[in-house]
């Protein structure tokens, strides 16, 4: 755990299981670890990227979080990432067009723990190369994708994926919600 909250903070990128399927990730603050991130999956600048956050506080420190947003997360079975408006202390990398953020309350331990460590939000996007099959395991993952990573976690390398994705909701300030992925 110490080498990889050294590698996130010193700009590196990260190949760890998520709460769904396997995600490159790096410190959410960090502009150059960010286009990183994008060079290892050859992403178009212009798509956003979800980040994680351990606990209530740290999402609040980043998003103003509407009353739906808080049922969402306590009835959601399934992990879900929620895309707010006007998120604050954020790189503008990390932002989609609309200025809108997508953060996921993280329940995984593991997670919680490098985030809780690192003391930052954390990237988190599919650990494949844009526009192909997300990996619902290690052994899924291409080896393009494991060498382009400064840290790859030991963990859970045999462990199938639950989840092929979160469920992706927005919630808007006045209450209005739209389904973009279940």
């Amino acid at each position: 755990m110490d080498k990889l909250i050294e590698v996130l903070k010193s700009g590196g990128t990260l190949l760890y299981p998520t709460d769904t399927i396997w995600g490159i990730g790096c410190d959410a603050t960090n502009i150059e670890a960010i286009q990183k991130v994008f060079d290892i999956k050859k992403r178009d600048l212009q798509k956003s990227v979800i980040i994680l956050v351990e606990n209530e506080k740290r999402l609040q420190d980043l998003v103003d979080v509407p009353a739906m947003a808080w049922e969402i997360i306590d009835l959601s079975e399934k992990p879900v990432t929620i895309i707010y408006e006007n998120p604050k202390n954020l790189p503008k990398e990390l932002l989609a067009e609309d200025g809108s953020i997508g953060i996921r309350l993280i329940k995984d331990d593991f997670c919680k723990k490098i985030i809780s460590k690192l003391n930052r939000p954390l990237v988190s996007t599919s650990a494949n190369l844009s526009g192909e099959k997300s990996p619902m395991k290690f052994n899924d993952i291409s080896q393009e994708i494991i060498e382009a990573v400064d840290f790859v976690v030991e963990e859970n390398h045999d462990k199938i994926s639950q989840y092929s994705g979160s469920s992706i909701i927005k919630v808007w300030a006045d209450g209005r919600i739209k389904v973009i992925r279940e």
